[in-house]
């Protein structure tokens, strides 16, 4: 089942993204085969990161929260508010 994550920064806290990104990216490859879609959320203006979406597929809601908590960002206290919701994709048609 599909969950998207809807992670946003914690004011003031771009070093703690920037300390945690090798590590986040390598908790992402180690999930490759499950990650649907993964960024950054971004200013307008494209110039600062605000959190993350991620889309990833997961056995169940347990599976899920179990995904984000081990994420490094979240283990590092970057994200003020986490939101997992399960998804249907239709496109593109899976």
């Amino acid at each position: 089942m599909l969950f998207s994550f809807f992670c946003r920064d914690r004011a003031n806290h771009e070093a703690v993204r920037q300390a945690n990104r090798a590590e986040h990216l390598a908790y992402l490859d180690r999930a490759a085969s499950r990650v649907v879609f993964a960024g950054p959320l971004l200013s307008d203006d494209g110039s600062k990161p605000l959190g993350s979406l991620l889309l990833v597929d997961c056995a169940d809601r347990r599976a899920a929260e179990a995904f984000a908590a081990g994420d490094p960002y979240a283990k590092a206290g970057l994200f003020a508010e986490v939101t997992i919701t399960a998804i249907r994709q239709v496109l593109p048609k899976p």
